[in-house]
């Protein structure tokens, strides 16, 4: 996680994506999230599961915010994208990996009734989900040149950062479990 949120969020930068800052802040959210989760392993008294949760919770709504935002900034001030090779690859391996991270994290969750790590979970599915969705912008742009479907890929993935937001608050292992 850490090197994809290293090679989005630089490929972000050099190429002014949107869609790569979206992807590569959710990679910096997913961490946290993942330390979110292990903490109660190693210090359980400061931090409940459900506790946890609602961390992990709050830190989908962040991403939302992040998300939202830098699209809507993108869009506004007609930022246009470059073509990023490393960010094609950065997503595509994501593509990979992380549905089955977020599989394994998803029957580790059922099998402890872990709500954080089911939250976490759905990190791990969010970035696969936003992986696609910033793949099909930054080869939009690519392969036709159009550099505001990169800022409207990102605000695709709103709904669904929101909704697993309010499940994971909720306390619901995820909308998808």
């Amino acid at each position: 996680m850490l090197i994809e949120c290293g090679i989005s969020l630089y490929a972000a930068v050099t190429n002014h994506s949107p869609a790569l800052l979206a992807f590569g802040s959710d990679s910096l959210v997913e961490l946290l999230s993942a330390s979110v989760v292990l903490l109660p392993y190693f210090t359980p008294r400061i931090l409940s599961e459900r506790a946890a949760g609602r961390i992990a919770a709050a830190l989908l709504v962040v991403l939302a915010a992040v998300v939202g935002f830098t699209s809507i900034l993108s869009l506004s001030l007609h930022f246009k994208p470059e073509v990023s090779c490393s960010g094609i690859g950065v997503t595509i391996a994501a593509l990979v990996v992380m549905p089955l991270l977020a599989h394994l994290k998803r029957t580790e969750a059922r099998r402890t009734a872990n709500v954080a790590l089911a939250a976490d979970a759905m990190q791990s599915a969010t970035c696969a989900y936003l992986a696609f969705i910033t793949l099909v912008g930054l080869a939009a742009n690519a392969a036709f040149h159009l550099p505001r479907v990169d800022a409207c890929a990102a605000l695709v993935a709103l709904p669904i950062l929101l909704r697993e937001a309010y499940a994971a608050w909720q306390g619901h292992a995820c909308t998808c479990c």
